[in-house]
């Protein structure tokens, strides 16, 4: 099975929950050691998410979209890492912001990801890495 099998759907807090828990929990809590306390937090059930599903309805990858314009909760299970799961995730996003006349996206990348970004068209904004969850990360912005 390709990407090309692979759709991705708006989702819901309410009716998604679990799926979306199921994936984050795979790749931050298990493969990351982020603890789950952080990983799970109160911007959930405000947040505008997605999920990449399989034909069968198994979801494997996900993120989501806060209020303020911030992307991120990006992750893909993985052994589908590498196959444009992660790229069609983060497109639809920013699609659905700029469906919404949102002119502003921000995420706080891992710095191993940040050639990631780079190619969707998010830049660095100069600030030094932080430190989250024991990760070092970086601040991207991307104008629309």
């Amino acid at each position: 099975m390709d990407h090309e099998t692979v759709g991705i759907r708006r989702a819901t807090w309410e009716l998604d929950a679990e799926a979306i828990r199921l994936v984050r929990t795979e790749v931050f809590v298990v493969e990351q050691g982020v603890p789950i306390e952080l990983e799970i937090d109160g911007a959930d059930p405000l947040a505008r998410h997605v999920l990449a599903v399989l034909p069968g309805g198994q979801s494997i990858g996900t993120a989501r979209l806060l209020e303020n314009g911030q992307i991120g909760r990006i992750a893909v299970l993985k052994r589908w890492r590498g196959k444009g799961v992660g790229r069609q995730l983060v497109e639809t996003l920013i699609h659905l912001a700029r469906s919404n006349e949102t002119r502003h996206l921000f995420l706080h990348s891992q710095t191993q990801a940040v050639p990631f970004y780079e190619k969707l068209g998010f830049r660095e904004d100069g600030s030094p890495p932080f430190d989250d969850a024991g990760i070092p990360h970086v601040h991207m912005d991307l104008e629309l």
